[in-house]
Parts: structure tokens; C-alpha cells; sequence
């Protein structure tokens, strides 16, 4: 069954005094059918009165299962994913403040500890009201499930191997919990048993527990649920986004790289970070042994999925006979956009991405002319667009064959160019000559935008941007500020209807793709084994989907450092970047430069775009300052708990700086 879920109550020993359903967004025709159990779930049960009998029978401590699944984090949604709009990835405009959400907030400076902006600590600004989606509530929930659950006097007409299996989906769930709130938090209380709700209320004061036992838990926890869970779901029309062996195996992978790397691996910056009983909360030594599970933990992951069938994603279905360019652009987009393609390990159906409005322009083009206006107010920083790689697969900074220096040179396209550019348009040297995934994540003034009611028409659609085109500023809602779009977020079937309509393609937010097992493998591996070939093989087979040469072949030939990957540090900073570009606008980005620590020295750069007043080429291309983010280190490598927490409970201890 889909994960419709039960909104759990806000007082779990009176679970169903005010029972209220609430379905998640599931609309996706080939998920359903005339069997699906939404009728089942439209129906309030009234026999349900007492917490026990909501573990009387099979299809009541379904529900609760459901329960626990629904604190799952709307990471589909651009308002409520961190990772999305808080870092440098993703801007809004600063003309309009209608877009801006806590997490663009955030972006800006704002984030405090009087009233912590996305605070999952207390649930507030994550998508619900109240404390509905608190992540304490949820693993409240996962507790109370399991105890009743693993109760084989409970539930008598659960059968043996379906107990084992809810036992271990709602382990994982309780693992994804705890990791969500540590990858935020760092220290965190161990929430392994509920306190009872008739205990004094010291007993529900908790201590904040060392990184390394935090993160030696959930990896307890994710072990226990890999021994129960199945590899597939059983039944795809109704349980697609039910957690599977492949899904804990990627999170247990994702556990260890972030508990190896440096902000947890050896961080000096919080070595003096202790409780209120002088409890050391990071161990300052740099541990290698953590590295070696990270390596272990992604190859297994990886050998799970793969042997399930997860692929990386290739368009071949392919009715309108496109180019090799267009296919391996499609390819790219639809790794993310195309609902549970090949490559999509986790599939949250928890959470469909809606967003794609606000990621598209107006375009010019075969029954393009008249549409409303549509904000595509999502836009890419400069730096981001410079991020991505030359058509040779190396940075524009290294390659010897193009020079980029002067980036805001206008150049013509040429009949060459057609696939990615229009014919004959004057746009920007940065825009020119750059690797499929420069083409098919971002939208930008003459770029290509292709979608399906192009047909076979490679070059139907494209872009114009500046101030006075069908795309520009004064044509829309809102405006983009640096003139680049997220394309990659759009699904390709987005059409173009009669009577101003627009049709976007809503897809399961992928929570982790194949690609990303691929380079966190490939992190893990340089990390153990200094310069790894087999490494770069796993690089390789990333940079291949998107028409790249290899590692070895595109440095060697067309880089400034041609020997950068032999080296341990060489080949680290090209996993990194490699990791940007391939999974940039997912969310990924915002985490990975904090567990790197590099946000310090990435979100203390200016945020620039081209001038999106300029009515002509020339005015238009010019690097424009928008904003100068500050971050401030070490303080805004943790999230704060919040003033009220720490002075409700004398126990917790609130991060440094804040």
C-alpha cells in the first residue's frame, strides 16, 4: 500500500479520541487501482477508543504504521527542504517577498535561537501545524508501535513475517529520525524508550549524547531493520515508497560517510563542547576506521540496489527520434524527474515535488506566445552556472582548450551549437561550450528548454530573458534575478495547453538516487585508498550518462593540473565537485559543503547574477552583485534548539555560539 498516512495525535494515549485521516498527495494514475485501499483509509474508525485497541487487529496497527511513516520529512517541497533554499544553491528574488520561505531566511542570516527558523527540534515551520510533524512525536509514535508490535500477544491475526517486516520498517524509521536530527543538531538525545505520560516531569528531561554513540545507535537500529526487511516491496501498484533492505542499506551508507567526514570526524572547532556534567560531545581525534565502515557500508548499499535491478537512469524510450544531445539531457532530468525510473533507491511518496512553477519561464516557441505568466522565481547564483564543467569534463578554470576568463564576452551561436543554444542568438561565453548537465539543469537567455509537446523538434522551445522579452521581468508575476532557471527540476512533460494551461509533471521526491551511492562510494574509497582506481571508475560511470569522458582521459588531456587525480587531494576535490554537479538543486549541496566544512568558505562569497534590467546583450551581461551572505563558523555548522527548549529543560545544553 502508498504510504497514505495517518496525521498521528498530538496525545498518543488518547490515539484515537479525534482521529483524523489526512492522505498524502499521491497523484500518479499507474499507482492505483480499482483494489487501492484509499476508500479503506477514508473511513474513521469508531471502535477505536484506547491505545490498546489500536493494536487489537491487522488493519488498526496498520495504521499506526502509517503513522510513524507520516513524520517523514516534505523534502518533495521547496518550502520545507533545508537543504533546498537554505545554503547557496537556490536564491529568490529580493524584489518580491512572496517566495521566501524560513529556509531562504536562513540563506540571508536569520537563522536565531530565540525562535530557530525550520526547527525539527520542536516541528515548527516543517510542514505542519502544531507538533504534528515534530520529529520527537515521531519517534514517540515508532516507540509505541514497536512495543505493542513486538508483543506477539498483540495484533493476533498478524501473521509472523508481516510483524517482522512492520518491526522493520519502523525501525528504519526511527534510525531516519534520529539521523535527520543529528545531521542538524549533531549531539541529540537518545530517544530509545517513551517516557510515560504520568511520570514526573524530570524523567522527560534528557541528556544530549555523544556524536560517536549517536551515531554507533542508528547504526544498531539500521542493522536490526536490514535483517527484516524485504529487498522489494511485494506489490508495486500499492506500496511503492515503503522502505526496503536497498533504502536502510543507502541511509547506513549516508550514516558512516557523514559520521567520517571532518565535521564529525576529528573536529577541533568543538572540542571544548561538553554538557552540563562535563560530557565531551565531539571526540576531537580524526578516526580512519570511520572511513573504512563508510567504504563498507556504500559498497553494500550499492551491491543491495544493484541486485534489485536500480540502474542509473537512461532515456531510451524514445517515440520522436531527438538527438544523442537531447537524449543524454533527458537522461539527466529524468534520473530526478521521472517517477520511480531505475535509478530511485528511496522514493519518498510521502512527498511529491509541486514546486515545478516556480523552476519555469516563459518560453518562445510553437504554442508558447500567450501563456500566463509563471514566477520561475527558483534561480542559480553565477557561481553555480560556473560550477559546472567545460564540454571536456573539467573545470572552466583548468581547461586548456576554452578559455572562460572573460566570461561575460557575448559570442553568436552558430548552427553547432543548435541543440543547447538558439541559432543565431547573442548570449554570454559562459554559456557556450559546457557539459550536458550546464544544459540540462539550467534554463538561461537563448538556451534550449526542450519538453514534450516539442515533438521530435529538438529546438522548438527556447529562452529569452532580458527585461523586455516574453520571459523577462516585466512579463511575469515575479522575476529571476541572475538569469538561470532550475530546469532540472521540471519534469519533461510539462505541456503547453490550449487556454493558457500549463500541465507539470509531479513526481516522488527521489531521497536517494544510485548516483549518489556511486560518489559517496567513490569519497569513502579515496579516503581509504588514496588516489583509488576504483574510484574513478565509479566517477566514470556517472560522467559516461552524461556524455563525459573519463576521469583519467579528460585531465590528462584537457586540464591545467593533468595529474590532479593521481593524488589523494586531487582527486578528492574533483569527487566533490563532481558530487555538486551531479546532484546539484537536490537538496545535497547545503549538507555536503557543512560536512565537509567548506560552507565557510563557499557561503561567505557574494551571490551575483547578470543584470536583469538590461534590455540588450550588452547591458544584460554584466555580473551583478545581489546579496553578500555571511556565515558565521563554527556557530552555523549546528543548528540551534532554541531558547525555550534549554530553559525547559536544564539538561540540554544549547550548541556553540548560539
Amino acid at each position: 500500500m502508498n504510504i497514505y498516512t495517518w496525521i498521528n495525535q498530538k496525545e498518543q494515549k488518547k490515539y484515537s479520541r479525534s482521529v483524523s485521516i489526512s492522505m498524502i498527495v499521491l497523484a500518479v494514475g499507474l499507482m492505483f487501482s480499482a483494489v487501492s485501499c484509499s476508500d479503506y483509509l477514508d473511513v474513521v474508525p469508531d471502535n477505536v477508543t484506547t491505545l490498546d485497541n489500536a493494536f487489537s487487529l491487522k488493519n488498526e496497527a496498520e495504521k499506526y504504521l502509517f503513522t510513524c511513516y507520516s513524520y517523514i520529512p516534505r523534502n518533495g517541497d521547496g518550502w520545507f527542504n533545508i537543504g533546498m533554499m537554505s545554503g547557496d544553491e537556490i536564491w529568490l528574488p529580493q524584489t518580491d517577498r512572496t517566495y521566501w520561505n524560513p529556509a531562504f531566511r536562513i540563506a540571508q542570516g536569520n537563522q536565531n535561537s530565540n525562535i530557530p527558523l525550520l526547527d525539527a527540534w520542536r516541528g515548527y515551520q516543517l510542514g505542519a501545524t502544531g507538533s504534528d510533524k515534530r520529529l520527537f512525536a515521531g519517534l514517540r509514535s515508532c516507540n509505541i508501535f514497536l512495543e505493542n508490535v513486538r508483543n506477539l500477544n498483540k495484533v493476533p491475526d498478524l501473521t509472523l513475517d508481516v510483524r517482522t517486516r512492520w518491526i522493520g520498517e519502523v525501525e528504519f524509521l526511527k534510525a531516519y529520525y534520529h539521523y535527520y536530527l543529528f545531521r542538524m543538531y549533531g549531539p541529540i538525545p537518545i530517544i530509545d524508550v517513551n517516557t510515560p505520560l504520568d511520570a514526573d516531569v524530570q524523567a522527560s528531561y534528557v541528556y544530549r549524547r555523544p556524536v560517536d554513540e549517536c551515531v554507533n545507535y542508528i547504526d544498531a537500529l539500521l542493522d536490526s531493520s536490514i535483517a527484516k526487511l524485504p529487498d522489494v516491496v511485494e506489490n508495486d501498484l500499492q506500496e511503492m515508497g515503503r522502505i526496503t533492505k536497498p533504502i536502510a542499506l543507502a541511509l547506513k551508507a549516508k550514516l558512516w560517510v557523514l559520521a567520517a567526514s571532518p565535521l564529525f570526524n576529528g573536529n577541533s572547532d568543538f572540542a571544548n563542547f561538553t554538557d552540563h556534567e562535563g560530557t565531551q560531545l565531539f571526540n576531537p581525534t580524526y578516526d580512519p576506521t570511520k572511513w573504512q565502515k563508510a567504504k563498507e557500508a556504500c559498497k553494500a548499499a550499492i551491491d543491495a540496489a544493484e541486485g534489485v535491478g536500480h540502474k542509473l537512469h537512461v532515456y531510451t524510450n524514445d517515440p520522436f527520434g531527438l538527438t544523442d544531445t537531447t537524449k543524454i539531457q533527458l537522461s539527466i532530468r529524468q534520473a530526478v524527474s521521472e517517477p520511480w525510473n531505475s535509478e530511485v533507491v528511496w522514493g519518498n511518496s510521502n512527498s511529491y515535488f509541486w514546486n515545478s512553477n516556480m523552476c519555469q519561464i516563459l518560453l518562445t516557441g510553437t504554442k508558447a506566445q500567450n501563456r500566463l505568466p509563471t514566477p520561475g522565481v527558483w534561480e542559480a547564483p553565477l557561481k553555480i552556472a560556473k560550477m559546472f564543467y567545460t564540454s571536456n569534463g573539467v573545470p572552466i578554470e583548468e581547461d586548456i582548450t576554452f578559455d572562460f576568463t572573460d566570461y561575460e564576452q557575448l559570442r553568436k551561436a552558430t548552427k553547432s551549437d543548435s541543440y543547447n543554444i538558439k541559432t543565431n542568438y547573442i548570449t554570454a561565453r559562459l554559456n557556450f561550450d559546457r557539459e550536458n548537465r550546464f544544459y540540462a539543469d539550467l534554463g538561461f537567455d537563448g538556451g534550449i528548454w526542450y519538453k514534450k509537446d516539442a515533438r521530435g523538434v529538438d529546438t522548438a522551445f527556447y529562452a529569452q530573458t532580458k527585461w523586455a522579452d516574453l520571459g523577462g521581468a516585466p512579463s511575469t508575476l515575479s522575476w529571476n534575478e541572475t538569469g538561470y532557471y532550475i530546469k532540472k527540476l521540471v519534469n519533461w512533460e510539462m505541456v503547453f495547453g490550449d487556454n493558457d494551461a500549463t500541465t507539470y509533471g509531479q513526481y516522488p521526491w527521489p531521497e536517494t538516487r544510485l548516483a549518489d551511492l556511486y560518489l559517496l562510494y567513490a569519497e569513502a574509497l579515496n579516503e581509504t585508498e588514496p588516489a583509488s582506481a576504483e574510484a574513478i571508475v565509479y566517477l566514470d560511470k556517472i560522467r559516461a550518462r552524461a556524455g563525459l569522458a573519463g576521469v583519467v582521459e579528460s585531465w590528462t588531456n584537457y586540464s591545467s593540473i593533468p595529474g590532479k587525480f593521481a593524488t589523494q587531494d586531487g582527486l578528492r576535490e574533483i569527487i566533490h565537485r563532481e558530487r555538486l554537479i551531479e546532484l546539484a538543486f537536490e537538496g545535497h549541496r547545503f549538507w555536503d559543503l557543512r560536512r565537509w566544512k567548506k560552507a565557510a568558505e563557499e557561503l561567505n562569497k557574494d551571490i551575483t547574477g547578470w543584470n536583469y534590467t538590461g534590455t540588450t546583450a550588452a547591458t544584460y551581461y554584466r555580473e551583478t552583485q545581489i546579496y553578500s551572505q555571511t556565515f558565521v563558523t563554527p556557530r552555523d555548522y549546528l543548528w540551534p534548539i532554541g531558547a525555550e527548549d534549554t530553559r525547559k529543560n536544564p539538561k540540554l545544553v544549547e550548541n556553540p555560539g548560539w
